[in-house]
């Protein structure tokens, strides 16, 4: 098995232990993204949808890294903060998946900073 940490040009240093991403056997993990700039201030504070585009353009930069797409993810786990906010989420997020949609499951939770509104995961398989 072949591991290693995915992490695109220019991302800013995690708040945490951990890397944007990490693919092993063809398999990518992208770690819980937020909508943080360089900094890891939140962007986009009180507007679910722009976070939520944020949050795919960063994961897509991870998947494009690794030598992926976008259509490669097969599950996401998304987090909001209010459900007030799951149709904004899901009218960008099908913008990111016009074809077949990945799995995945939504919760509503706390998030690492009060200002993020929306929190998502992906795994990918990277097509041969």
């Amino acid at each position: 098995m072949t591991d290693r940490a995915i992490i695109p040009p220019g991302t800013h240093p995690p708040l945490a232990p951990y890397s944007p991403g990490m693919m092993a056997d063809g398999v990518i993990y992208v770690s819980g993204t937020l909508a943080f700039d360089k900094n890891n201030d939140v962007v986009h504070v009180g507007d679910a949808a722009a976070q939520t585009r944020h949050i795919l353009e960063t994961i897509k930069s991870v998947l494009t890294t690794a030598g992926a797409t976008m259509a490669d993810v097969t599950f996401n786990s998304i987090f909001v903060t209010d459900w007030a906010n799951y149709g904004a989420v899901n009218k960008v997020y099908a913008e990111y998946f016009p074809g077949e949609k990945p799995a995945r499951y939504c919760i509503q939770c706390g998030l690492v900073k009060p200002d993020c509104l929306v929190e998502i995961a992906s795994i990918a398989h990277k097509r041969a």
